[in-house]
């Protein structure tokens, strides 16, 4: 079986081997710049990860692992647009780099180029992953439509948070897993057991964000922390802190969110001081570990052996025990 680190790297040989048309240059050259190393790969891994525990073997899934990376930096192209993130990865953003109409051509190719990557895997499977495919795909937009919804209201609730960050960010790591299953040979409710371990793991996930974006150590965590305390962004801190305020506390958080005077480090300590006195930290942490261990479940259910099983339950620790 193979390790994190070894898919790793046979990934990254697959991307590097990948040669993009020439021309349209301004088409294709952001392509290749967007997938140049510096992405952490846990998608693609996991997929090819998932095959391997039912096939052994790698090779019938390396397509769609290139078509689930390619579907995801293509997120990220749009995302950084419309979000205005100048930065991707410490380097400029494509929209930055050349600009927007470049970055929406360009990742509307990706998006087309991940349904040939996937075409190229076994016609005995292919309709199956078409449909995972297709619906995690409609499932990303829906929960990226939430999370812009969310920029305007003050009213999130922390059930819509969750089911916001299931769409944008769980269904494609329970995709690449499912689809990887599906590769491997396995039984349907095996690939649907492996799905389900992929929503556990993306939903923890994005709440360690939450966390490491306003508890984390900038050091290891590689940028200032506060950042979504400062746009205001709707995170399962803030909708946990919300539902657990009393009208007081509720409008002096708001009233701090839309403070546009106040200093940069001063209201992220005073945000922060807020979540202290509810102990969202400590909430928040109590769910990541529950979905952690949700996830380990389903690994239980599967009824592989532990060999097949180690790389997946090395996944699970890797996420947990992430610090950026």
């Amino acid at each position: 079986m193979y390790s994190f680190n070894e898919l790793q790297g046979i990934f990254e040989q697959e991307l590097r081997s990948m040669k993009w048309p020439r021309e349209p240059r301004l088409l294709y050259e952001p392509i290749a710049y967007s997938l140049e190393e510096g992405g952490k790969r846990i998608r693609p891994v996991a997929l090819l990860m998932a095959c391997s525990a039912f096939r052994g073997g790698i090779d019938a899934a390396k397509p769609a692992a290139m078509a689930i990376e390619v579907f995801h930096n293509f997120t990220l192209l749009h995302d950084d647009i419309m979000d205005r993130s100048d930065m991707r990865r410490g380097k400029p953003a494509v929209h930055t780099r050349w600009n927007d109409n470049v970055a929406i051509l360009s990742g509307d190719a990706m998006m087309i180029w991940a349904y040939r990557l996937l075409s190229q895997c076994d016609e005995a499977v292919l309709p199956q992953l078409l449909a995972v495919f297709t619906d995690v795909a409609v499932g990303v937009c829906e929960g990226q439509q939430y999370d812009m919804d969310f920029e305007s209201r003050d009213d999130v609730t922390v059930e819509e948070y969750l089911r916001m960050i299931e769409l944008k960010t769980a269904v494609l790591l329970a995709g690449a897993l499912k689809i990887g299953a599906l590769c491997g040979g396995a039984e349907p409710v095996q690939a649907e057991l492996l799905y389900r371990f992929g929503i556990d793991l993306g939903m923890a996930f994005q709440l360690q964000d939450d966390l490491l974006d306003t508890y984390g150590d900038p050091a290891v965590f590689g940028k200032p922390v506060g950042g979504d305390i400062l746009v205001g962004k709707k995170t399962y801190l803030l909708t946990t802190a919300l539902k657990a305020a009393d009208a007081s506390t509720r409008a002096r958080l708001l009233a701090l969110l839309h403070d546009a005077e106040m200093a940069s480090g001063e209201k992220i300590a005073a945000v922060r001081a807020v979540y202290d006195s509810l102990a969202v930290r400590q909430t928040t942490e109590r769910v990541v570990a529950s979905y952690f261990d949700e996830a380990r479940q389903v690994l239980r259910s599967l009824r592989l052996s532990e060999e097949r099983l180690a790389p997946l339950r090395e996944l699970s620790d890797m996420l947990l025990n992430r610090r950026k």
